[in-house]
């Protein structure tokens, strides 16, 4: 979602994410021509009436889980937006917690009051 009208976004989409990822994005992108969603993350630079560039994951139950705010000077990664959605969707299945640059299949924890003193036994990175 930006402050761009669909119709940049079209052409942003056809002229250069398609050249970046196969296919382009696979997802709807979405204007927020007014800044009122901006507004409401506190990302919305009212002066320059731009978005600035943030990340939100949110879950099926609307919660935030997290937040990554850049200014432009600085590129995000789109691998590490993935492999956090995928290890919050983990942790949601299965009530175990990932550890800092968990990947799909690698070891995770199990919280509760055996596990407190211990981590470094369970997690050898």
């Amino acid at each position: 979602m930006s402050t761009d009208s669909r119709f940049v976004h079209k052409i942003w989409q056809e002229q250069e994410l398609s050249k970046m990822i196969d296919g382009g994005v696979p997802f709807p992108m979405l204007s927020d021509a007014g800044g009122r969603v901006g507004a409401l993350y506190g990302v919305y630079d009212e002066a320059a009436g731009v978005d600035i560039r943030g990340r939100f994951i949110i879950d099926p139950d609307f919660v935030i889980r997290a937040v990554e705010i850049l200014t432009p000077e600085v590129g995000r990664n789109p691998n590490e937006l993935v492999r956090q959605v995928k290890a919050f969707q983990h942790v949601m299945k299965t009530g175990e917690v990932t550890p800092s640059g968990w990947e799909p299949g690698g070891v995770t924890l199990k919280p509760g009051p055996d596990l407190v003193g211990r981590v470094w036994e369970v997690w050898k990175p």
